[in-house]
């Protein structure tokens, strides 16, 4: 048995504990937690908070070959002219190195699972072999409609092969622009059917314009490029998605369905998708909202309209780092009034939840493996984290 303890644990399922210890078996087993009354020469003291591993709950770690190649503040339509210009910017062999190194470095610094969008099957056997558990989504595009059957086929195929080499994976729909409503469709029954659906929704004001009003930069670039366009709306554009989801079967629906981004959901979206989305995670993405919108979800919104909340690092095409410490801290930057206790919650527990895996992750409850991770340089006066604060992995 090992007990480690520290100025403060964050056992997220309680309050925090001052002086608190978590001890844990030799495989990772949590045995249990306490508040230290003395120190004996096997405890191992560390300076900073305690928390369980983190779940980012949304990365596309395919992506990390283009870390400083995309300019920032260029809206989606911008942001999509770039992905299609820088993809396939790198040969193979340094994608897989770029990937492979940030996959090391999450793990590292804390991260025990992951929600990750895959396009290929360029990750799988990282994730088979490394120590983190990771949820893959075979993320399907397509925006005109007589492509959606091979579109899906293809997508079938991608998961045959994630189911061989071992991964949990489930085919997913990208957003509403990216889609005609029939791949929308298709793809939302594929999800379904696995249990699992992470979709890009309201990320930004121009997807919003395009699905709802035909009008704005998204649609433009779409027009201007000759590609369909799905009927306008006159609504926000998760309507559109929930729509699609009541034509594959009725609701409500029990699947866990993580909304990724949210950046323009307004009260009237996130009522309508929590009556029939009921096992639903909205994931904020902090620091890629800034990187291409300059712009944040609404997080007390969300908070007040008590619905689960996670946190997700998003890709190095709209990111300068995958680092889960780093997008809390933007949360205290922009949020000062959020506890430190709910943003870990989030990024530990929420996103495991989100995932099917809170039995096993996420906090310290007894019996589970989540990990001990160490937040250094706290504020203990506002108990926020600092500038300087960094994590790393002690389990």
């Amino acid at each position: 048995m090992r007990r480690i303890a520290a100025n403060y644990i964050f056992p997220i399922t309680s309050d925090p504990i001052c002086n608190g210890y978590v001890d844990v078996s030799e495989d990772g087993t949590v045995i249990g937690t306490g508040r230290l009354t003395e120190e004996t020469g096997s405890t191992e003291y560390f300076n900073g908070i305690l928390v369980p591993g983190f779940t980012n709950a949304h990365c596309h770690i395919e992506l990390s070959h283009l870390n400083g190649k995309f300019r920032e503040a260029t809206g989606m339509s911008g942001f999509i002219d770039q992905i299609n210009a820088l993809r396939e910017s790198a040969p193979k062999e340094e994608r897989q190195k770029a990937m492979r190194a940030q996959f090391e470095k999450l793990y590292k610094e804390g991260v025990s699972a992951m929600a990750d969008i895959s396009n290929c099957d360029e990750s799988f056997a990282m994730k088979k072999e490394g120590p983190m558990y990771t949820r893959t989504f075979i993320e399907v595009f397509g925006s005109e409609p007589q492509d959606a059957p091979a579109v899906i086929e293809d997508a079938r195929k991608l998961a045959v092969k994630a189911a061989e080499t071992g991964i949990d994976a489930a085919i997913t729909p990208h957003s509403p622009y990216t889609m005609s409503s029939d791949l929308l469709r298709m793809a939302s029954a594929e999800g379904l059917k696995a249990g699992y659906i992470s979709y890009h929704n309201q990320e930004s004001q121009e997807e919003d314009d395009m699905i709802g009003f035909h009008k704005g930069p998204l649609y433009d670039n779409y027009v201007n490029r000759g590609l369909s366009v799905v009927p306008a709306t006159g609504r926000p554009a998760i309507f559109h998605f929930l729509e699609r989801l009541q034509e594959v079967h009725p609701a409500p629906f029990e699947e866990h369905i993580l909304l990724i981004h949210n950046t323009v959901a307004h009260e009237d979206s996130v009522y309508a998708a929590e009556q029939i989305l009921k096992n639903c995670t909205w994931v904020t993405c902090p620091l890629s909202n800034i990187f291409i919108h300059r712009t944040m979800a609404d997080l007390p919104m969300l908070m007040s309209m008590g619905v689960r909340i996670a946190v997700g690092t998003d890709s190095l095409s709209s990111n300068h780092v995958l680092s889960m410490v780093e997008e809390l801290k933007c949360i205290h930057r922009h949020y000062p009034g959020i506890p430190l206790q709910t943003v870990l919650t989030w990024a530990c527990l929420n996103g495991a939840a989100a995932l099917g895996k809170d039995d096993v992750l996420g906090s310290f409850d007894k019996g589970k493996k989540p990990g001990v991770v160490l937040i250094d340089n706290i504020d203990f006066q506002n108990m926020q984290l600092t500038p300087e604060s960094t994590s790393r992995r002690l389990i």
